[in-house]
């Protein structure tokens, strides 16, 4: 019987045929069941104007490239700025009496702070499985209205958010509800000329510093916007409702430095970051201390516990994983692929989890677990790649140094 998983993944034919061997098959095939007929966002007739190349992903019908390709794709929004449509991911809010209720709501389902997140923050995490594996990562933001409060702003990936919101609404107290958003678009603007053109339509949110987020109009249109994205980039996340997406789509196509990115590109510069993506390098087998996310439990939950898993959790801190996740540079042009074995003095001691060529660096790079004692940078270690072992070294996360809008702290 085909095993039905959730993976933020794209489908093996979308890239199996792709002319540039460098970029055939990014990610390997999605298991996502497709016997259900494919969805459209708001903006499938937009895509299809522009000639996208429209594939199967994660239930809809999404666009993998425009006719300039994925590595112009990667470059442009690495130089200029590109828009995403990401409005296949799910969208929903938690609601209750007051933040405190609704912050120790979901911190029973996940190893994040959300009782001291800030208004007009946001904050990643993960929704825990009671033995510590990942059911999902997602993104969660405390509105910063006074009237939204007791209400936080939840994005989860696509292909899991079905099983995500049953998940969460079986899970909640009484007094908790969780009220989906079908309703709603969200696009990415990603890449260094990014605040440059959100501040002509929507001032405010360009001088959001990263990771926080705000309710605002963009050229008259309501939006929520937070400071953020998946591509290692400066950028932004604007969530609109559906009937206004393509208008906001068009506006900031005809902005000199913007030109739409397909999926991918999306993986290729998540990649890069050294971002994790669903169903791949996390999934219910991990933890977050596996995945090196312990930067994402804040010293209260970590030591507190409180959450599905943290026994496990806890021991993995104090005593270290069995396995964990790194980097991998490899020497030469072939790239590894997800399920490559990673070997070292000729024995298998780890898995490729995600790999391709990074147009940045203009090499082969890879994530993958291997045991700690060969996790420090600078490990030599070798690929398994059709029988041919190619050399690799474990090398620091991200790829490429990202570019997130921080603040300087005073006297910094």
């Amino acid at each position: 019987m085909r095993r039905r998983v959730c993976l933020a993944s794209l489908s093996r034919h979308a890239f199996s045929r792709h002319p540039d061997p460098e970029i055939g098959a990014i990610v390997r095939e999605s298991l996502v069941d497709q016997s259900e007929p494919l969805l459209e966002t708001p903006l499938y007739s937009a895509h299809a104007a522009l000639g996208a190349r429209i594939v199967p992903f994660a239930g809809y019908q999404m666009p993998v490239q425009y006719p300039d390709g994925i590595l112009a794709e990667h470059g442009w929004t690495r130089a200029h700025a590109g828009l995403f449509d990401v409005s296949h991911m799910g969208q929903a809010l938690l609601v209750g009496p007051d933040h405190a209720t609704t912050a120790l709501a979901l911190e029973a389902l996940a190893p994040a702070d959300f009782l001291n997140l800030s208004p007009g923050k946001q904050r990643y995490s993960q929704l825990l499985a009671a033995d510590g594996g990942i059911i999902d990562d997602f993104m969660v933001t405390r509105p910063l209205a006074p009237e939204a409060d007791g209400t936080l702003i939840l994005v989860v990936n696509a292909a899991c958010k079905t099983g995500d919101f049953a998940h969460i609404a079986e899970h909640l107290p009484p007094s908790v509800r969780l009220v989906t958003r079908p309703e709603r678009a969200l696009l990415a603007l990603q890449g260094p000329e990014a605040a440059t053109v959100m501040a002509r339509h929507a001032p405010e949110a360009a001088s959001l510093d990263f990771m926080s987020a705000i309710p605002t109009t963009f050229d008259g249109i309501p939006v929520e916007v937070s400071r953020s994205g998946y591509t290692g980039e400066d950028g932004f996340e604007i969530s609109v409702a559906e009937d206004q997406a393509a208008a906001l789509w068009a506006a900031l196509l005809a902005e000199p430095e913007v030109k739409a990115i397909g999926l991918g590109a999306r993986d290729s510069l998540r990649l890069e970051a050294g971002l994790c993506l669903y169903g791949h390098d996390i999934d219910l087998s991990t933890s977050p201390v596996e995945a090196a996310l312990v930067w994402s439990m804040q010293k209260r939950r970590r030591e507190g516990g409180g959450f599905p898993g943290a026994a496990r959790i806890q021991r993995e801190l104090a005593e270290g994983p069995a396995r964990v996740r790194v980097g991998l540079k490899l020497e030469g042009r072939a790239p590894a692929r997800e399920g490559a074995e990673i070997a070292s003095g000729g024995a298998v001691v780890g898995v490729v989890t995600s790999g391709g060529f990074a147009p940045t660096l203009q090499a082969p790079i890879a994530m993958g677990y291997v045991p700690p004692a060969l996790a420090a940078p600078g490990t030599r270690l070798d690929i398994l790649v059709r029988g041919k072992a190619l050399p690799a070294v474990v090398t620091s996360l991200p790829f490429v140094p990202t570019r997130y809008a921080r603040k300087q702290k005073p006297g910094a």
